[in-house]
């Protein structure tokens, strides 16, 4: 925001000022939790040294903190380069170790201490990436007092909606399968939501983690700007989401099959419905960035709050009934009922009104591609449908997206450019 409102003078001061609110915030932190990892260590982590288990954790969330920090203040520049490099450098070399530490059999402990190294290994890769970008500190350059109070009070609701949000993104409906059905339904949905989550953040999820910097930017640069992004980013996502679902219906039980084998085919289905809310979930990110850079995250804690809360109350009322299907009847409607309402308060909140013609070709382009890969499904080899059916897929959605007018050439260029 201070960059696209130009004011790059004030960032060294604000950095400082988020620097300290988070230390403060992972003092907090480390405090809580090791009065609560102490008080109970012994049946999380019976035959341990509870000390030397709390240093580690202390020393690896601190790492893992500030190393997260760095990446926010590249988001922050929009230099996407240098989140890639640290994710290119770094992750291989954690990779590696991991390996090391496999092939010598080693020990749960020297895991924990390859954690640690791979940490200080991100910490000073991000460092080094992000150093360069930080301008001059000017002497006598303070925050106004207008723009800190802005940033204590973002500061406030965003700690509410995170903390939240990490219940409500938790799989409490494995809790209540454990609870009301059995073991094995815990297992089918775990598994079926792992892998749609992974999919998702592969695919669509790239793209979103692009999302709450350029909105804040486009939001300093005036309120028609951000719209017409909101509205651009929104119509991106449905592109690279729905076809991800379609692979899903097509695919899903081919995929469960040949990840997880046949005991997990039941996890077929549940995988397709886990992709519906992943994906939707995911296409609504353009919505919540904007709704959160215009300093609109009470709205944004106000609708986590109320799914968080649905999501116990459908979890509890569908679980005990239907098992397995309960649990995806509630996660499917609320991954779906979610991003809706963000976009319906994003909407009203710019004025702007969705391309609902062009989201619709997007959805009719990902049917025709499902329907011309289906023949390719359960076959007798699963990873010919996998790979053989999604090039498939991939190639007919390319095409009748282009043919019913869902990509313009404006719009390859742009994603290009990101």
């Amino acid at each position: 925001e201070l960059r696209g409102g130009g004011n790059p003078d004030l960032i060294p001061p604000m950095l400082s000022h988020l620097r300290r609110v988070q230390n403060l915030f992972l003092l907090g932190l480390l405090l809580v939790g090791g009065v609560v990892f102490m008080s109970f260590g012994n049946k999380f982590a019976p035959g341990w040294n509870h000390w030397l288990l709390l240093g580690f954790l202390v020393v690896a969330v601190a790492l893992r903190s500030s190393y997260m920090f760095n990446i926010g203040v590249a988001k922050g520049f929009e230099n996407f380069k240098a989140t890639a490099t640290v994710a290119l450098v770094a992750t291989p070399i954690n990779l590696a170790l991991v390996a090391m530490a496999w092939w010598m059999d080693a020990s749960v402990g020297w895991l924990l201490g390859v954690f640690l190294l791979s940490g200080c290994v991100f910490l000073w890769i991000s460092r080094r990436q992000t150093a360069p970008l930080l301008p001059e500190w000017k002497p006598g350059v303070t925050l106004p007092p207008e723009l800190l109070a802005r940033v204590r009070r973002h500061v406030a609701w965003s700690a509410l909606s995170v903390s939240v949000g990490f219940f409500s993104a938790s799989e409490v409906e494995v809790m209540f399968l454990n609870m009301h059905a059995d073991s094995h339904a815990a297992g089918q949905f775990k598994v079926a939501y792992q892998l749609a989550v992974g999919a998702t953040a592969l695919v669509p999820g790239v793209f979103s983690a692009l999302l709450l910097p350029m909105m804040a930017s486009a939001l300093s640069q005036g309120r028609e700007i951000a719209a017409r992004r909101f509205v651009g980013t929104t119509a991106y996502l449905a592109l690279l989401g729905l076809p991800l679902i379609a692979f899903g219906v097509v695919f899903g039980g081919d995929t469960i099959l040949l990840m997880y084998g046949k005991e997990y085919i039941p996890a077929g289905a549940v995988f397709a419905f886990c992709l519906i809310g992943a994906c939707c979930s995911m296409m609504g990110s353009g919505a919540s960035s904007l709704l959160i850079s215009a300093d609109r995250q009470r709205s944004v804690l106000i609708v986590v709050s109320f799914f968080a809360l649905m999501k116990l109350v459908l979890n509890a009322a569908l679980i005990p009934h239907f098992g397995l299907n309960g649990a995806v009847a509630a996660y499917t409607f609320l991954g779906v009922a979610s991003p809706v309402c963000c976009i319906v308060l994003a909407c009203r909140a710019s004025g702007a009104s969705l391309e609902w013609g062009r989201l619709g070709r997007v959805a009719l382009a990902a049917a025709i591609a499902a329907l011309v890969a289906f023949p390719l499904r359960d076959h007798v080899l699963p990873w010919i449908s996998v790979l053989c059916g999604g090039a498939v897929l991939a190639r007919a959605y390319a095409l009748s997206a282009l043919l019913l007018g869902c990509w313009s050439r404006g719009d390859i260029e742009h994603l290009q450019h990101l």
